[in-house]
């Protein structure tokens, strides 16, 4: 090795040793005609001395150098306990160049996070020399390497699946793969390795699992990476829902309590069924973080009369209705009452989110009620409304009203807004939860026809029972969730392993035998020949260190992501191509 040190190793033990350091020339600091240096490599940070400016002398920062010289300690008012090697400096006899910086910077190594991502991304290679994200990418290796061990530990088997394989519907867009040895036909890229992990336990394998690279042609938002993305796959045969519960919760809480300092949901995780997720925090990823719940008020407001004012009656009259209780009058601003400015603000954000008429609420303060929807209530709605949404002194209820198609969204975004707003969610902890019981199908608003409402491969809940003797939308799938704070982290299914369930399971979407055999016919044929009940999930890797380390978005903790339009602006992709290229794979780019 050209160095006999890394640039964290050094302590007080090696005072009076002569070393050599290599690293990046990161801060030069002028002291009276003495040179400080901070030497930085992978893995920390040296202080070099130099009494003679003449061995930097036009060396430029990120310059890679090597540095030889003598280990001494520190004077006390100059020790720095933000890095492991505070307590000493070396004072350098030697400095060579290995790799030198010879264009201007596009940004400051250390504010690099600060600095537009176009750019970021474009010198990555830059932006990756900032401790911050330098640290979230080891922190990534080590999180790959703990899960690893922990499902062999469970008894799981690694086995990697294709990556080269056939276009198959599930959910997204494919990224095609032309062939150059057959004309006019693909391969894709795996959205997930769905059918492979399911073949696999029907081939008799009994644990599988994979950190597996999927491929969706989707766009980007703030924990979802476009184009690839990470996910811990795996399946387990002769198992049930909660079979797979135990693993996820045993694998997820020992890996966010050992990588956070932050309190983390014991197992057993809380069971949500989707409806009350929807009706309690009107989003199937709730975020528990948040105390405030979503009452239904709709039978309520069907039941009575209301007061007309002035020709006008309540303006949700006959309408879906939902209230959040919160108290917004302990909200204070730097100089008293901030009462007025929330309620500015709630109008204001109610009707930027879709709500015509604004956010209406009443307010219990002493024995009287105010607020905009008061006037429209006898003393005895007011009483009983109190009493069906627990309101004390100080509490007010916020109504949502419209229709079924947004009373959901609307409810939850106004609940998420509120909490954030009063200062309710506290990032200090990591809440889990599975959303259960989601419907298997759903009717299709544009076409009028029942669709699966997730993954066509889940067994309905009542097996063949159910499909043949229940109302399609109200048969529930063996499909779950699993969210932390707000953030989905997988979708999971007990699979439908039945040939003759898969075969009506699909007949109820508009799909025939043929269709199976077109689009499936792999694990449709492989069941056929006895397949084990089986399930599994898949939580979302780079989601999961996203949380871990703080990160606002994915693309933080992923060393070469996309950017949010799905370009890699380093490396210039997509890119065009020769029409020598073009023509290998029969392929002609229209206009």
């Amino acid at each position: 090795m050209l160095r006999t040190h890394t640039c964290n190793e050094l302590g007080i033990n090696n005072i009076g040793e002569k070393v050599t350091l290599t690293g990046w020339m990161d801060t030069v600091r002028d002291h009276g005609g003495v040179l400080f240096v901070d030497l930085r490599d992978h893995y920390g940070v040296t202080q070099i001395v130099l009494s003679d400016d003449s061995l930097i002398a036009g060396i430029a920062k990120e310059t890679v150098i090597l540095v030889e010289g003598v280990v001494s300690k520190r004077d006390e008012e100059t020790v720095n306990p933000k890095i492991a090697t505070g307590l000493i400096e070396v004072k350098a006899e030697k400095v060579e160049v290995l790799g030198p910086c010879q264009l201007g910077l596009p940004f400051e190594i250390d504010t690099s996070t600060q600095t537009r991502e176009e750019v970021r991304l474009k010198y990555r290679y830059l932006d990756l020399r900032n401790r911050k994200i330098h640290d979230n990418i080891v922190l990534r290796s080590k999180i790959l390497s703990y899960l690893r061990s922990q499902m062999e530990d469970l008894g799981f088997l690694e086995i990697q699946t294709p990556i080269l394989t056939a276009s198959s519907p599930e959910g997204a867009r494919d990224y095609l793969v032309p062939s150059r040895k057959h004309k006019g036909k693909f391969y894709a890229l795996p959205q997930a390795p769905q059918q492979f992990k399911q073949l696999l336990m029907a081939s008799g394998f009994d644990r599988y699992f994979q950190i597996a690279p999927c491929f969706r042609d989707e766009d980007a938002r703030q924990d979802r990476s476009p184009g690839e993305f990470y996910q811990l796959d795996f399946e387990m045969s002769f198992a049930t829902q909660e079979d797979v519960f135990e693993v996820a919760e045993t694998v997820v809480y020992n890996t966010f309590t050992k990588f956070s300092d932050k309190k983390v949901s014991k197992p057993p995780f809380k069971r949500i069924t989707f409806a009350d997720a929807m009706l309690k925090y009107g989003t199937d990823k709730p975020d528990l973080r948040n105390p405030l719940e979503i009452k239904d008020l709709t039978d309520f407001f069907a039941r009575h009369e209301f007061l007309d004012i002035n020709g006008r009656t309540v303006p949700f009259k006959n309408k879906l209705v939902r209230g959040i209780v919160a108290n917004y009058l302990v909200k204070k601003d730097g100089e008293g009452d901030g009462k007025k400015a929330f309620e500015k603000a709630i109008d204001t954000y109610s009707r930027s989110i879709g709500m015509k008429f604004g956010c209406g609420y009443i307010t219990l303060e002493g024995d009287d009620f105010k607020g905009p929807i008061a006037k429209f209530l006898t003393d005895e709605q007011k009483k009983e409304l109190c009493e069906l949404c627990g309101v004390k002194e100080g509490d007010s209820i916020f109504f949502i009203s419209d229709s079924a198609s947004v009373i959901d969204r609307l409810s939850g975004e106004m609940r998420t807004w509120i909490g954030n707003e009063l200062g309710l969610i506290k990032d200090d902890s990591f809440e889990f939860c599975f959303i259960v019981d989601f419907p298997m199908y759903e009717l299709n608003a544009e076409t009028g026809r029942i669709d699966f409402t997730h993954n066509p491969f889940s067994m309905p809940q009542g097996g063949m029972d159910a499909l043949l003797n229940k109302d399609p939308l109200e048969i529930f799938a063996y499909q779950y969730d699993i969210v932390c704070n707000g953030v989905e982290l997988s979708s999971g299914a007990v699979r439908n392993h039945n040939p003759e369930i898969m075969r009506k399971a699909f007949e109820i979407a508009g799909y025939g035998e043929e269709d199976l055999k077109a689009k499936f016919g792999a694990l449709y044929t492989a069941f056929a020949y006895g397949a084990p009940p089986h399930a599994g999930m898949a939580p979302g890797v780079d989601r999961m260190i996203m949380l871990i380390a703080g990160e606002e978005t994915i693309r933080d903790v992923i060393a070469f992501p996309l950017n949010g339009n799905a370009q890699d602006l380093m490396m210039g992709a997509p890119g065009e191509v020769t029409e020598q290229q073009l023509r290998e794979v029969h392929i002609k780019v229209r206009d």
